[in-house]
């Protein structure tokens, strides 16, 4: 099989001719490193070294013809409950008022052409669509879970315009795009360690009703649909499988029902695994003798429809390369 073969029968839910593996997408910091310790230039031979089989095309640039950003909540700092231009906001009005993002701006000529140069690996883009931080990030996060009680119309009518931009941006890839892409994946992170972030019920009123507009997207296009979610998710799943999410990422593998024991034993057989290999210790501080014998468990527990990754897709510099080495050698097995 090729690595594009390979991956679109795992995420079908089949038996391939092995599990699959991706590195991931290390920090920008993390790459010096893995070119001394491979003795290559560049990030594609890394991945090649390593038998990688997927690869990620971010969505597009924008590219306003003022030079202005995609979006400014004018937030006075980057911390989650950092106060956005909403964060007062009572009236339905004001948001409709606010100048919103055009999909007309996205620039999609880099990601098209990555995409035609991909060879046999496996193609994943659209817009990442993290439509629920946005939203978060338009109020500052606690006064976005306020919101949802105290001005639930409000919340509403902005998560509804951001939502249109990424479904509009998104309809102009795909487009253009057609079989150039094999997956839709998308991100948001609904989980702390410890649980979700809001409550099942307000995950349906705020949540689902758009999440199921990106899965169907994405499905109309032919796409499988990757959901990207940090953290203890596990309170949803039956939702996420009810929308015919094809796979899930990163299973955040110390986050509280998360471990692939868990998930073998809620989910395994109603959606595809990518991730798993824990980053938070594991990869981090343990020997390659360790890596090896999680990655085996873990095959054993969610293959064979699994693409083994680290459960966070960012590798920082603090992870060995050897590690790294080790987690991808044991997948192919």
């Amino acid at each position: 099989m090729t690595s594009r073969e390979r991956i679109k029968t795992i995420f079908a839910g089949k038996p391939a001719d092995r599990c699959g593996f991706w590195m991931g997408n290390p920090h920008a910091d993390s790459w010096p490193r893995y070119f001394d310790y491979f003795q290559v230039a560049d990030e594609q031979s890394v991945r090649r070294l390593l038998g990688d089989d997927f690869l990620w095309v971010w969505g597009g640039a924008y590219r306003h013809p003022e030079g202005k950003p995609e979006i400014d909540f004018h937030r006075r700092d980057r911390g989650l409950s950092a106060a956005g231009c909403f964060a007062d906001c009572e009236d339905v009005d004001e948001v409709e008022a606010f100048e919103w993002p055009n999909p007309d701006y996205v620039d999609f000529s880099a990601t098209l052409e990555t995409l035609r140069q991909a060879g046999d690996l496996y193609r994943a883009s659209g817009m990442w669509c993290p439509f629920f931080h946005v939203v978060a990030d338009a109020f500052g996060m606690e006064n976005y879970f306020i919101k949802m009680y105290t001005h639930p119309e409000v919340v509403e009518a902005v998560t509804r315009h951001i939502c249109e931009y990424y479904l509009a941006a998104n309809e102009r890839l795909f487009t253009q795009a057609g079989d150039l892409i094999d997956g839709f994946f998308f991100g948001n992170d609904f989980g702390s360690q410890l649980d979700l972030l809001l409550s099942p019920e307000l995950f349906d009123r705020f949540v689902m009703p758009w999440f199921r507009r990106f899965t169907a997207q994405g499905h109309a296009y032919g796409y499988q649909v990757i959901l990207h979610s940090c953290g203890s998710i596990h309170k949803v799943f039956d939702r996420l499988i009810d929308a015919n999410v094809d796979a899930l990422h990163p299973l955040q593998a110390l986050a509280v029902g998360m471990d692939a024991s868990a998930l073998a034993a809620r989910v395994k057989g109603h959606i595809a695994f990518l991730g798993g290999i824990d980053t938070q210790q594991l990869l981090v501080h343990g020997t390659p003798d360790e890596v090896r014998a999680e990655v085996r468990r873990v095959k054993a527990l969610l293959g064979p429809c699994l693409v083994v990754s680290p459960s966070h897709e960012a590798l920082l510099p603090n992870v060995p390369p050897e590690n790294v080495l080790a987690m991808a050698e044991e997948a192919r097995v």
